[in-house]
């Protein structure tokens, strides 16, 4: 069925609206430290981001995250903007060094007490809270003993875990050890664009194991300690293909799967890395680590913005860019949603799927009070489109997060980039819903009276 008008721009088809109605959870996601602020306020210890950020030529403008959108001071306005836009669910981040200075020692009163009010704000206003416990700001002074290449690492955060667990585990909605460990192994560790800023990949390779390795303690931790909530983690994963027929070209499109996707899925689900062509270094793993990553979840959260695109050739063949490109560079390929599910439905023994986040950065401009952004809403209708078939063909897929609520800070790209469906003025934290804001509270509202509605079974 073609997609009829709205005053923002197509909706959904019906079939879609149909298919993401009963049993599924909307919602808009968000992170600590791009944006809390408040870097130093109340006990708040140093991140390696903060570091990181502070250190000349590392990211755009030399950008921070001092400030932000100070959330930590603005959140009950923030919380009405999620309330306002009719979503279910509202996925956000701890901050480790705000609750915890060092990552070890005394714990913050002052930063657990945010948190704790951050959940029951939500649920005053009726929205789900979902936590994640670690996106990317791991504590400097952790940093200081090796970071995330320690070992010992992984057991302080599992003592982390299980401390937020005990206190908001009662009250929300689900709790995900981590977000994207393959940016924090890769882009943190091998390629150095992200912090803590090293170039070594088998460091990063050895990072990447303690990390599933922190993920499985921290779930035995918090199932030991009572803790109700459903536990899962969030992988960013992305559909791979070969830029031709070529041996080369299908043989590189499977290296970067497993690199990228299979690396985090196989030890969790199948109980090894996976071991093709082109994947030669290895991690150190000690007696009784995969049976820990093992542990089973509850829910799968899977982000997904682009495809992987497998040129072996010199230079390599560009992807088409059909739909063109998002103001990040990426490719806008919404089928690659559809393929990634359905391949991972095909290949594990899955829990539910959340979509944890999808979006579109835009070089948004705010004129005469509005931020027109159609490129963004069609972005998000074809991707719901593509969620829409893969659980149509039989994938247990339970929500969908928008990245982000909030234009933020985007890491070393600093303020330039804007994702959100609210527009921030940086210069007096104004906030200003974008067209694609009211669009997704139109498809919401739609589903959410589609799902009410009797069936003919009812009547």
């Amino acid at each position: 069925m073609t997609p009829k008008a709205t005053p923002y721009g197509p909706a959904l088809s019906a079939t879609a609206t149909r298919t993401l109605s009963k049993d599924f959870i909307w919602g808009v996601a968000t992170s600590a430290y791009q944006i809390e602020g408040a870097a130093a306020a109340d006990g708040r210890g140093p991140s390696i981001w903060d570091t990181f950020s502070h250190t000349a030529g590392k990211t755009r403008n030399g950008d921070h995250g001092d400030t932000a959108c100070n959330h930590y001071q603005l959140w009950p306005q923030d919380l009405n903007l999620v309330a306002g836009l009719g979503v279910d669910a509202y996925r956000f981040s701890a901050s480790w060094s705000r609750v915890q200075a060092s990552g070890y020692g005394a714990w913050n009163a002052k930063g657990l007490d945010f948190y704790d009010r951050l959940v029951d704000g939500l649920l005053d206003r009726g929205i789900q809270p979902h936590l994640t416990l670690y996106h990317w700001d791991l504590p400097q002074a952790l940093q200081d003993l090796g970071g995330w290449a320690n070992r010992d690492t992984a057991f302080r955060f599992a003592t982390y875990a299980e401390k937020m667990g005990r206190i908001l585990g009662d009250r929300v909605a689900g709790i995900a050890t981590h977000n994207e460990p393959w940016c924090t192994a890769v882009l943190g560790n091998q390629t150095g664009q992200f912090a803590p800023g090293f170039k070594d990949e088998t460091l990063a390779v050895q990072v990447s194991h303690h990390l599933l390795l922190s993920h499985g303690l921290a779930l035995q931790a918090m199932r030991a300690a009572g803790v109700k909530a459903p536990l899962g983690i969030v992988l960013n994963q992305s559909s791979a293909t070969p830029a031709s027929t070529s041996p080369q070209d299908l043989a590189l499109a499977q290296t970067q799967y497993a690199s990228f996707v299979r690396w985090y899925m196989d030890p969790i689900f199948l109980g090894d890395y996976p071991r093709v062509p082109g994947l030669s270094i290895y991690p150190q793993v000690q007696a009784g680590d995969m049976a820990i990553i093992g542990s089973p979840l509850d829910f799968l959260g899977v982000n997904y913005y682009m495809r992987l695109w497998a040129s072996a050739s010199i230079p390599p063949v560009p992807p088409p860019m059909e739909l063109g490109a998002s103001d990040m560079g990426w490719e806008i390929y919404p089928d690659g949603l559809r393929q990634l599910l359905t391949n991972l439905h095909r290949d594990y023994c899955l829990p539910p799927i959340y979509i944890t986040e999808n979006g579109m950065a835009e070089a948004d401009r705010l004129q005469d009070g509005q931020v027109h952004d159609p490129r963004r809403i069609d972005y998000v209708r074809r991707h719901l489109e593509a969620l829409a078939q893969a659980r149509a063909a039989g994938v247990d897929i339970r929500g969908y997060f928008y990245w982000s609520l909030l234009d933020n800070y985007e890491w070393d790209s600093g303020y330039d980039k804007r994702f959100g469906l609210v527009h921030v003025d940086y210069s007096n934290q104004q906030r200003t819903l974008k067209r694609s804001a009211h669009w997704y509270r139109s498809v919401i509202e739609d589903a959410h009276a589609l799902a009410s509605a009797p069936t003919y079974e009812e009547i």
